[in-house]
């Protein structure tokens, strides 16, 4: 399975699009790079951080997003099956934003899990049947910006006891392996802050889950082996355009994960490979900046921003990936198809 980061439409990403689509709105080009990596997976999650507004707008950025649908048939077009909607943001346009967010992934073909239209939705947990293996996600978010849900049911917050509670129900409906994912984290951080690292440790360590991954802080975090279990602590952004200006918020991971069935039926992990990516360079494009590409890319003239600069965007990544033992665990940069 293929795992990445925030969707965070900002307003220069809209504009670009506009452009891309020729007045039309065409999120395509700027991921288009992503999809050899994620067209092949058996199962492919994003992370739709904000609710999505109707088709023609109105659309708005920080702090209260709403913004533009068409980035649902783009994500589902590069091959992505599910996405996860619990964020510090999901309330941001209220339930009629989140209704309409969850309406218009359906339009899409995406499944979802995070924030749900109705209490019976809610108490249904996500199980993804690829073919080989049913995948259930359990996820949950640390805040919502202080908007109060008009229903507690709205969205999944970050209390480990129900995602317990709730990996227990997906592996009774058939389950075969169990992701949480952890909205949390300090914005532009390069660490795994306390509540994140004693939540993950709790998930893991209640035997109920196979994978531990998290998104929030706009930043790539380290990725750590606990108990037998990966831990992928912030996957990054997958496409953004902040005002606030710090080199980390351009980055983000596409992490690969696998399982192998054993004699007993059983699934296990069978190993993890990270890509890190960047779209800091003209017209926001998403673009792998994998050590095995650098110098290639560099010799064609097609580097994502420069020479020096992609080189020190994977080796900002790779310090932070590796910062908590990743490497010496087995965690490996992919080297691309």
């Amino acid at each position: 399975m293929v795992l990445t980061g925030d969707l965070l439409l900002h307003e220069g990403l809209w504009e670009q699009a506009a452009v891309d689509g020729g007045g039309q709105l065409d999120f395509g080009p700027m991921l288009a790079a992503q999809e050899e990596y994620i067209a092949p997976a058996d199962l492919a999650i994003c992370h739709q951080e904000t609710p999505l507004a109707e088709p023609g707008g109105p659309y708005s950025g920080f702090p209260a997003f709403n913004v533009p649908p068409q980035i649902a048939d783009a994500v589902a077009n590069l091959g992505y099956d599910a996405c996860t909607t619990a964020s510090n943001h999901t309330l941001d346009a209220g339930t009629a934003g989140l209704n309409r967010t969850l309406d218009t992934l359906d339009t899409a073909g995406l499944e979802h899990t995070g924030s749900y239209r109705t209490a019976a939705e809610a108490a249904e947990p996500l199980i993804v049947d690829t073919g080989e293996a049913r995948i259930a996600v359990i996820t949950g978010t640390y805040a919502l910006n202080g908007i109060v849900p008009e229903f507690g049911w709205q969205v999944d917050q970050l209390d480990p006891a129900v995602m317990i509670a709730k990996a227990d129900e997906a592996r009774e409906a058939g389950a075969d392996v169990v992701l949480a994912a952890v909205h949390a984290g300090d914005e532009y951080a390069d660490y795994a802050n306390a509540q994140q690292q004693e939540v993950a440790h709790a998930l893991v360590d209640s035997g109920r889950f196979d994978l531990v991954y998290g998104h929030h802080s706009h930043s790539v975090l380290p990725i750590e082996k606990y108990n037998g279990v990966w831990i992928v602590y912030g996957l990054g952004n997958t496409i953004a355009a902040h005002l606030t200006p710090d080199i980390r918020n351009t980055e983000g991971l596409l992490v690969e994960v696998s399982f192998e069935q054993d004699d007993d039926g059983g699934w296990q992990g069978a190993g993890i490979r990270w890509l890190p990516a960047t779209w800091n360079g003209p017209a926001h494009r998403w673009c792998p900046v994998a050590a095995v590409n650098l110098e290639e890319m560099a010799a064609l003239g097609t580097s994502c921003v420069s020479t020096e600069a992609d080189a020190a965007s994977r080796q900002r990544s790779k310090v932070t990936v590796e910062s908590m033992g990743a490497a010496d665990a087995g965690a490996v940069e992919w080297q691309g198809q």
